[in-house]
């Protein structure tokens, strides 16, 4: 068995339905949990909701409903968009689930009894779009640039954290990347923030009623971000150390979406312990502060290992401006997935922009790149290669196996691009291949041949299928519905493909030459 590869998006806050930025992570992170379990890797994907904290009290206030009435009607917006999206989550963690809590319970009462949670008071500048404290510096013009908004001076007892206690030895783990941060300035980033000192951070909320009681001093409730950040976690079957013993203590052992993840086990044992906690957090550059200060010190706390990455993508800018609704500007995911389908509109918000920086993105860039890269490039050429093919065995001609057409350094690149996590690269290595072949076709121009030299036809049009085989393999990930419409076509069963060996699918002449083709309705109808 391969390694095993756990990968995560952050849970999005519930206070208003997916938008185009949380679509974006999700369609990333699944792109590269299907590549992994393609090559064979025990590959855990998981997603969830963040349900917790004054936001949502709010928003549900005025809403006239329950806290939780709310958050279930706007998590199950989340998940009906992923599944809309063939998002291939293993599991969806929501952190009002009672598991969650009582797991949350634990690990902070084991903190507390650590000396890692201490009684003080805290004053600062409070962004309730954040939920976070932000330093002077963090602001603009007054105002915190995300949100918009002016900070409250706030003034509060509460727990605090002792980040400070974590905060050198984690600055050397980062320098060092055992615990990387990707891109690299994103790493350099959070390294200036730790030259300039860290400190100790409220860790929970005397005035806020909708979140995780702590279970020592139950006029209190856990800060979001504690709350939040265990999901990856729990998310995986771990219910907490032990109730009565500060000693180190291990995940559980994993399985598939939908299961009970009960089993304990240590972290160097078997099962999803391994991972302890995630190879790769995929996050946007918003909330890397926090995952690359609070989450790691906790973790250190916990006496649990470290993630291996934090990798971080950018925004999306519409047409040159930031997505508003004032500016009527916002391109909602179903607005996207009505035009384009699922596959075309995964593919267009995947190849928008190189993968960890900024894109700029809008109706007319979608529709220009839709039409030319998926109708007019992979539609045409899977297309034109059946039409011909069939025209051929109607001039009584067979396919034959030849070997002119070889893609061995073409996929080396392309897995050697997913291990950097540079997903938008590997895509246009595929295009790569696809306009190989579109060129290889127009240079032996096999429609002249067709009952003039069907042998010399057969061969030509073979080595043409076979590289559509190949390239369907490595499309899978990205557009997986796509990808078993052309095995079908193909003659292929994409149930029995998909048990197949990556390295061993992907070697040239592995198409049977008396395959039966049939045509497909078009992949990918134009947009006019």
């Amino acid at each position: 068995m391969n390694k095993k590869f756990y990968i995560t998006t952050p849970i999005y806050y519930v206070n208003d339905k997916p938008h185009l930025g949380h679509t974006y992570t999700t369609i990333a992170a699944d792109v590269l949990a299907r590549y992994h379990r393609m090559i064979g890797d025990q590959t855990f994907f998981l997603t969830g909701t963040d349900e917790h904290g004054a936001k949502i009290e709010e928003t549900a206030k005025k809403a006239k409903v329950k806290p939780q009435q709310f958050v279930d009607e706007i998590a199950a917006k989340y998940q009906f968009a992923w599944d809309e999206l063939n998002i291939s989550n293993d599991n969806f963690i929501r952190t009002t689930n009672p598991k969650h809590i009582k797991a949350v319970q634990q690990a902070l009462e084991f903190m507390y009894k650590k000396g890692d949670i201490y009684k003080g008071k805290y004053e600062g500048l409070y962004c309730k779009g954040c939920e976070q404290y932000k330093n002077e510096k963090d602001l603009v013009n007054g105002k915190c640039p995300e949100h918009k908004i002016k900070p409250e001076k706030m003034s509060e007892e509460c727990y605090m954290f002792k980040l400070s206690k974590y905060a050198k030895d984690l600055e050397k783990k980062i320098q060092k990347d055992e615990l990387k941060i990707r891109p690299i300035e994103r790493k350099n980033e959070i390294l200036s923030l730790y030259k300039e000192g860290l400190k100790d951070i409220s860790f929970s909320r005397k005035k806020v009623a909708w979140g995780v009681p702590l279970p020592w001093d139950k006029a209190h409730t856990s800060y979001v971000w504690a709350d939040a950040f265990l999901n990856y976690l729990t998310g995986i079957g771990w219910s907490g150390p032990p109730s009565d013993s500060p000693l180190p203590f291990g995940l559980a052992q994993g399985g598939r979406k939908g299961g009970e993840l009960n089993t304990p086990s240590p972290c160097e044992g078997e099962g999803w312990g391994e991972v302890c906690p995630a190879d790769v957090h995929l996050m946007s550059k918003d909330i890397l502060r926090v995952h690359a200060t609070i989450w790691p010190a906790m973790l250190l706390s916990l006496e649990l290992s470290l993630p291996k990455q934090l990798f971080v993508h950018g925004f999306f800018l519409i047409d040159g401006q930031k997505m508003s609704k004032s500016i009527g500007n916002v391109i909602a995911p179903e607005e996207l997935v009505k035009k384009y389908g699922v596959d075309g509109t995964r593919y267009l918000l995947v190849s928008a922009t190189t993968f960890g920086h900024d894109g700029d993105v809008g109706w007319s860039k979608f529709d220009e790149k839709y039409n030319a890269d998926l109708a007019n490039g992979l539609g045409n050429l899977v297309a034109r290669v059946l039409t011909m093919i069939e025209k051929l065995q109607i001039n009584k001609g067979t396919l034959i196996k030849s070997d002119d057409l070889k893609l061995k350094d073409e996929i080396k690149e392309y897995n050697k691009l997913f291990n950097d996590i540079s997903i938008d690269s590997a895509l246009f290595k595929i295009w790569e291949v696809i306009s190989k072949c579109d060129k290889y076709i127009s240079d032996n121009k096999p429609w002249e041949l067709i009952g003039e030299d069907n042998k010399k036809a057969g061969e030509i049009l073979y080595n043409c299928l076979e590289s559509i085989r190949i390239i369907t393999w490595m499309l899978w990930p990205f557009i997986p519905e796509t990808s078993e419409k052309i095995w079908q076509s193909l003659g292929l069963d994409p149930s029995k493909e998909m048990e197949k060996d990556f390295d061993k699918a992907t070697k040239w002449g592995e198409l049977n030459s008396g395959v039966q083709v049939k045509k497909c309705n078009l992949l990918f109808p134009r947009i006019t």
